[in-house]
């Protein structure tokens, strides 16, 4: 009787049972999201690439040059919540899809604000846009959901370095797009939003089609089949403790690494535009500093399931301080360093989401690992929304210098979070023995 009560479906039950068609399932989840962010990654960084700029033709000041990131960051942080609540309840498939469908609607009306000189569209749709952003990193999870602890990082880096040869293509189109918008007759600078909501649109689609059966799905069917007959209250609450701990540090290495990235990362271009970079040149730049972010996540995913997660969340703090002093102190009119400047603020941001996502991935349960995922990425998107914000507004009665400053002994902070963490492990072994 309580066998059959707790016998799942037919075809789910295979999976259960075989852990070939596990392996299977897992390689053929990691191609789907390879597919599905390549996509993503164009949809992505087309509109981060000229949306400061975007503002500043509306607005008319630099001051507020920062305001669409932090809208769409803002926007990412409601997209995370319930993308990871959609994950949780129904699988990948559904949170994912609906997360990058919106993401295409919030560029479609970036485009018509645009059209229109219409400043209140402009902020709720990059709102709205702010759901791609959210899936594109939410994404990253769908390939840990059959992964052992050691191919996590791994499968993490898989997901990301898909997203670059979309990431990279897209800045470097904006040239292209801006003349087929102008083509059109419309704004130069809507030109890619149109290649953002094509991307996303396309990202949707894969996912929705072909992520069958979904890995979450099955992953939690055979968590559960596994766990039927095992009950340990104590082990339970030990666990549960360690878990929290993780948690936290991991939330603080991705929450510190974005607002680094994205308050420098922000203003570049705006700080560019002043020694007389042009458009050509900023979506280079960028889209160096985008590569940077995801080119090397194969070898940073073999680094932190190798020689650990704490090693690399480390090493993300002092690389994003290398990046803020370079971008300090590198001439306006330098295009080499500011570029190395934004490879290394790409390569610091890659370090700590890969470290933080696999301590998170680390730290949960199958029964509430989509849920946890999203509120972390809710915290990291609103870390985003405040280093936009604040860009703008420290260059305005400061300097870029300052910002990049700042920036990087900010990043320098998830060291002593890390290192509280591995001590207070170290003491409860100690404890144990």
């Amino acid at each position: 009787m309580l066998k059959q009560k707790n016998q799942e479906p037919g075809w789910l039950q295979e999976y259960i049972d075989s852990p070939e068609k596990q392996r299977n399932l897992y390689k053929k989840t990691l191609w789907i999201v390879v597919l599905s962010q390549i996509f993503g990654g164009a949809g992505l960084a087309a509109g981060i690439t000229v949306g400061g700029l975007l503002a500043k033709e509306m607005l008319g000041t630099d001051s507020f040059a920062g305001v669409p990131i932090a809208l769409f960051t803002l926007g990412s942080a409601g997209a995370a919540l319930l993308v990871g609540r959609l994950s949780q309840r129904y699988g990948r498939r559904a949170g994912l899809a609906s997360g990058f469908l919106a993401g295409g609607l919030g560029a479609i009306g970036v485009v018509l604000a645009a059209i229109t000189n219409n400043i209140f569209l402009l902020f709720v749709s990059l709102l709205i846009y702010g759901a791609g952003s959210a899936t594109n990193l939410q994404a990253r999870y769908a390939g840990t959901d059959l992964a052992n602890s050691k191919q996590r990082a791994t499968a993490v880096s898989i997901a990301m370095v898909s997203t670059t040869l979309g990431a990279v293509a897209g800045p470097n189109l904006v040239q292209v797009m801006g003349k087929f918008a102008t083509s059109m007759g419309i704004p130069a600078l809507s030109g890619p939003f149109i290649l953002a909501a094509a991307a996303y649109f396309i990202a949707g689609i894969v996912l929705l089609v072909l992520l069958r059966p979904d890995p979450l799905v099955v992953a939690k069917a055979i968590a559960s089949a596994k766990n039927q007959n095992q009950s340990n209250a104590i082990d339970r609450k030990e666990t549960l403790e360690k878990n929290k701990r993780g948690i936290i540090a991991a939330a603080t290495v991705m929450v510190l690494t974005q607002i680094v990235m994205v308050a420098i990362m922000t203003m570049t271009p705006v700080h560019m535009g002043h020694y007389g970079h042009g458009l050509s040149a900023v979506g280079m730049i960028i889209g160096f500093h985008i590569g940077a972010m995801y080119l090397p996540s194969l070898l940073t995913g073999m680094l932190v399931d190798k020689i650990g997660r704490v090693s690399m969340a480390i090493a993300s703090g002092i690389t994003l301080l290398g990046a803020g002093v370079l971008a300090a102190f590198a001439p306006g009119e330098s295009f080499i360093l500011l570029t190395l400047a934004l490879i290394l603020l790409g390569l610091g941001w890659n370090f700590g989401l890969i470290s933080g996502t696999a301590i998170l991935v680390d730290s949960t349960t199958l029964s509430n690992r989509a849920k946890t995922q999203g509120a972390v990425d809710v915290m990291v998107a609103l870390s985003g929304a405040t280093g936009g914000v604040l860009s703008g507004m420290v260059v305005a009665h400061s300097s870029y210098a300052t910002l990049s400053i700042a920036g990087g002994l900010l990043s320098l902070l998830l060291i002593p979070v890390i290192v509280w963490s591995t001590r207070e492990r170290v003491t409860e072994l100690q404890g144990e023995v």
